[in-house]
């Protein structure tokens, strides 16, 4: 049995209380109105708005009433633009919290998807990984818990970061009428979006419960008959992920941007959301052996997961590439604004993550000793996670913050707690039951799997 480290759990707890502090942090500095906003914009040097009003009022008091109109309706465009800015950096920390709250939230969902893949494949190498597998998907219900709130909170207009949640968007009589949402209206309204979304992570929950309750039951079966039964419930589990993990990405991700979309985007998530989960099986295990936990792990063992990290990089590159390649090149300018303003706001992090995501993990992992060497996949894996982690940064930031986006307070600080969560939870999971599985049907295999 795993016993969980003194140093480990204070390791996490701190996280938490400094993440936690951060965010608060962030939504207490978050400005309330547009004069702030305005203070912000004088003390970072930014005269714009108040340039306009004067040479508004300079051309008044020229040119009589009719230019007085003039500094009217400038003093107005000044105002409306305050108002957006002040609405990007409220949308700020509550960005940074959905963000930092789903990358951990899809670590757990693609380690679930890929431990019901390795059950449905009857795979003879990965079983001795199984109860690690399972310790990082006791993340899920805590994880599911947090995103259905947020949602929740969307839902009854606490924030504003799904803009289409708008009600004067798909009102025909309002003067902010959008035809375009308002034809979307069938889908994205918010009880459908909340009735998709607990089914998406009722299933979800309700397979990682039984299948983890059947494989315990298993260890002390006299047949095989509860390994069978978690075979059949994977097979339909897996059919069911497909499809919702798909709809999953539409609601919670590309309705961020409801004016645009791409039939790639579902996969583009889920090849995310696998290469961070295989990443992080690794790693996870990479530091169980060097407490002296799961000894008939071999290098074999780590070089295949490093290989799926590879592989699942390569993928996700493909279809970043051909989502990319497609929609800049038909230049049709309601889907290609989509990548306009990434790269001409978010030029850095845009290009960098392609970097993380594929350039260091080519370079470091395409060698197939480099893969049996822990410390190499530690470092691969660590580039990897925060690479996607920026992924998700760059599929949210640009629609609810625009402009105003930056790396401060709200995003360590979510990152932090979330991160040390994650790590309570799961690696107290993993004391809940022996680590190895007594008899799987090709525990035998796996202890002596080499590649």
């Amino acid at each position: 049995m795993y016993t969980l480290p003194n140093k480990l759990k204070l390791f996490a707890i701190i996280f938490m209380v400094v993440g936690a502090l951060g965010m608060i942090a962030g939504f207490l500095t978050a400005p309330s109105s547009t004069a702030e906003v305005k203070e912000m914009m004088a003390a970072h040097g930014d005269g714009h708005g108040d340039g306009h009003a004067e040479e508004a009022s300079g051309h008044g008091e020229n040119h009589g009433e009719a230019n007085a109109h003039g500094a009217e309706d400038a003093h107005g465009g000044e105002e409306a633009h305050l108002e957006h800015v002040l609405h990007q950096m409220q949308n700020r920390p509550w960005s940074a919290l959905y963000i930092a709250s789903f990358f951990f939230f899809m670590i757990s969902l693609g380690v679930l998807a890929f431990y019901g893949i390795q059950h449905v494949a009857q795979a003879g190498w990965s079983p001795i990984l199984f109860r690690v597998m399972e310790g990082i998907t006791a993340y899920l219900p805590w994880a599911s818990g947090i995103i259905l709130i947020l949602l929740l909170l969307s839902t009854m207009h606490v924030n504003h970061i799904f803009h289409w949640m708008d009600p004067d968007l798909v009102n025909p009589e309002s003067d902010h009428y959008d035809k375009l949402i308002a034809g979307k209206s069938g889908w994205l309204n918010s009880t459908g979006f909340m009735i998709r979304a607990v089914i998406y992570l009722l299933g979800w929950n309700l397979y990682r419960h039984f299948s983890r309750k059947w494989m315990l039951n298993h260890d002390d079966a006299t047949d095989n008959r509860w390994f069978k039964k978690n075979f059949k419930l994977t097979a339909g589990f897996l059919v069911f992920f497909i499809y919702t993990e798909s709809m999953m990405s539409w609601d919670w991700i590309m309705s961020f941007d409801p004016h645009w979309f791409s039939t790639l985007f579902g996969w583009y998530v889920f090849a995310g959301m696998m290469v961070c989960g295989i990443t992080v099986i690794a790693l996870v295990t990479i530091v169980l052996k060097s407490q002296g936990y799961l000894k008939d792990v071999n290098d074999s063992h780590i070089h295949d997961l490093a290989k799926f990290m590879f592989a699942f990089s390569i993928f996700w590159t493909y279809l970043w590439f051909s989502q990319f390649m497609l929609i800049w090149y038909a230049n049709i300018p309601e889907e290609v604004t989509y990548f306009v303003t990434r790269i001409e706001d978010y030029n850095l992090p845009f290009f960098g993550m392609v970097a993380m995501n594929f350039v260091f993990p080519l370079l470091l992992l395409m060698n197939s000793d480099y893969k049996r060497v822990n410390w190499f996949v530690v470092m691969a894996g660590i580039v990897i996670l925060l690479g996607h982690y920026i992924d998700v940064f760059n599929m949210v930031m640009p629609a609810t913050v625009g402009t105003s986006w930056f790396i401060g307070l709200p995003e360590i600080g979510s990152l932090l707690f979330f991160f040390g969560l994650f790590v309570f939870v799961v690696f107290t999971a993993l004391t809940k039951a022996p680590l190895v599985p007594k008899r799987h049907p090709f525990m035998k295999e796996s202890k002596h799997f080499h590649y």
